[in-house]
């Protein structure tokens, strides 16, 4: 019976390990209201108040600085609401798809795809090719300055949509994929020779969701989600 029972082990041991599902779907709490645990940047310059994670400077800013995840993302949809406190001719932005890049100049500044928000909206592509072909102009048409927007980043692929307020603002497949990583998400405070301040909120991320909602066009509402 022994010699039995140790060859069902021996033989359970032998089998393949059931690899894990890398395309399973979870939902995760970036920010949990409270702290900035899960992130990292400068300690002066990122703060928590009233439930939102707030990036604020009063001295120069030389290069732009973010607050990055400490985990790696590449298809997601992150859900969030933003705000441009002031001034109103800056923008911020949400960073994706990329790393931090010290050698830029700043501990945290970012190289990757930036999510802009307010102002001129649209994407850029940080210390690489700068401004990125999707208008910002159907962004223009439902976003709102200074005030909070629901900003909401659907990746998949090499493919990137983004939705302002509900409507969908961006739809822009990247023709160069091997400048698309799994990589850490970035909140954007500007370089600025002036006092600023941005706030983020209610940053909640899913992993390989399910992107049937989208299925519209630029400048048309998301489909009720199930």
């Amino acid at each position: 019976m022994k010699r039995l029972l140790s060859l069902a082990v021996a033989l359970l041991a032998a089998l393949p390990a059931v690899a894990e599902d890398k395309t399973k779907s979870e939902t995760i709490k970036l920010f949990d209201g409270k702290t900035l645990d899960g992130w990292e940047g400068h300690e002066d310059l990122w703060s928590v108040k009233d439930g939102a994670l707030v990036g604020k400077n009063s001295e120069e800013v030389k290069v732009s600085t973010y607050l990055v995840t400490k985990k790696k993302y590449k298809d997601f949809l992150l859900k969030s609401q933003v705000k441009l406190v002031g001034p109103s001719r800056m923008h911020s932005g949400i960073a994706v798809w990329g790393h931090v890049a010290p050698e830029k100049g700043d501990k945290y500044t970012y190289m990757g795809h930036l999510v802009m928000f307010p102002g001129g909206w649209g994407m850029y592509d940080l210390h690489r090719r700068q401004g990125l072909p999707p208008s910002g102009e159907p962004a223009k048409k439902v976003g709102k300055e200074k005030d909070w927007n629901d900003l909401w980043i659907l990746t998949k692929g090499d493919r990137i949509r983004v939705a302002v307020n509900g409507t969908l603002v961006v739809d822009w497949t990247d023709p160069k994929p091997e400048l698309i990583e799994e990589g850490v998400i970035g909140l954007q405070l500007h370089s600025n020779k002036e006092a600023q301040e941005i706030h983020f909120k209610d940053l909640v991320l899913t992993t390989h969701p399910d992107d049937s909602a989208w299925d519209v066009k630029v400048g048309e509402k998301l489909k009720t989600e199930k």
